[in-house]
């Protein structure tokens, strides 16, 4: 579970980066739609960044780490979509990036049943 501390902590950094570049540079670049949009994939960026170090943390308590193991995955392809798309549309006003947010979406809800599960087992 090192991987995940290892994700996390690199979420994490990426996360705080992207925010301090959104509020210094991108402030005066987006309209404040966009920036909106910017800072919703930076906030849920950092959430899960943080939820993958838990993942990684949980696992030896829960024991179950197939299922904690597929959480994780499942958080970080989260990552990925949603916030990777929301910085994607905001940045470039392209609408593809749109729908492809949901799935970023569904991949957190995904992994936070799967952490449920893993505890109920």
């Amino acid at each position: 579970m090192k991987l995940f501390v290892l994700l996390g902590s690199l979420n994490a950094f990426l996360s705080v980066a992207l925010g301090a570049f959104g509020a210094h540079i991108l402030k005066q670049k987006l309209t404040p739609d966009k920036l909106d949009v910017f800072q919703t994939g930076v906030h849920y960026h950092m959430i899960h960044a943080i939820a993958l170090i838990a993942i990684a943390i949980l696992s030896d308590k829960l024991g179950n780490t197939s299922m904690v193991n597929a959480s994780g995955w499942a958080i970080f392809i989260g990552i990925i979509l949603f916030s990777g798309s929301l910085y994607a549309l905001s940045l470039t006003g392209i609408k593809f990036f749109g729908p492809i947010t949901p799935l970023g979406g569904l991949s957190f809800l995904v992994g936070w049943i799967l952490l449920a599960i893993a505890a109920l087992k």
